[in-house]
C-alpha cells in the first residue's frame, strides 16, 4: 500500500471593498469550484486531474474569513499557484492570500488558534459588553468541523 502525503493550505478570503469585520458567509463548495475553475484555467486538464485526487476544502470560518484545504503532495504546487489569482467566488469580487502551508492539519490547527487569537484581540477592542464578547470568542474558535479530523 502506497502512503499518499498531503499538503494543507490556511487561506484567508478578503472581500473587496466590505468592512474587514464584516462576516463572510461562504460555503465550502463555492471555494472548491473556483479553485477548481482557476487551476482549469491557468493548468488546464492535466492540472484539474492531478489536484482532483485528495483535494477538498475542509473548514470556513465566516468570521475570520479563514478557510483550510487540502490538496495531495506535488500537485499543490498547482493549487498554491491559482490562490492568489482567483479574483470571483458566488459573484463576489474577493482577494486570498495563502497563510500557512503545512504537511499535517495538526500544524495547521496550531497555526490557526494562534492566528485567530491575535483576530479576537483586534476585534475585542470595539465591543463594550462581556456577553458580546464571549459571543464572539465562541464564533471565532469554532472548530467543530476540523476537530473529528484530528
Amino acid at each position: 500500500m502506497v502512503r499518499h502525503k498531503n499538503r494543507y493550505m490556511v487561506i484567508h478570503i478578503n472581500e473587496v471593498g466590505k468592512d474587514e469585520n464584516a462576516q463572510l458567509k461562504l460555503k465550502t463548495v463555492s471555494l472548491y469550484s473556483a479553485i477548481t475553475d482557476k487551476v482549469q484555467q491557468l493548468h488546464g486538464d492535466f492540472g484539474v486531474a492531478a489536484i482532483r485526487a485528495g483535494f477538498i476544502a475542509k473548514y470556513c470560518n465566516e468570521h475570520t474569513r479563514v478557510a483550510i484545504i487540502r490538496t495531495r503532495h506535488g500537485p499543490h504546487k498547482f493549487v498554491a499557484s491559482c490562490i492568489p489569482c482567483i479574483r470571483r467566488i458566488e459573484n463576489r469580487h474577493v482577494t486570498i492570500n495563502i497563510l500557512y502551508i503545512g504537511a499535517t492539519i495538526r500544524h495547521c490547527f496550531f497555526f490557526l488558534k494562534i492566528y485567530q487569537q491575535r483576530k479576537f484581540d483586534e476585534y475585542c477592542v470595539t465591543l463594550k459588553t462581556d456577553e458580546e464578547k464571549i459571543a464572539l470568542k465562541k464564533a471565532i474558535f469554532n472548530f467543530e468541523n476540523i476537530l473529528g479530523i484530528l
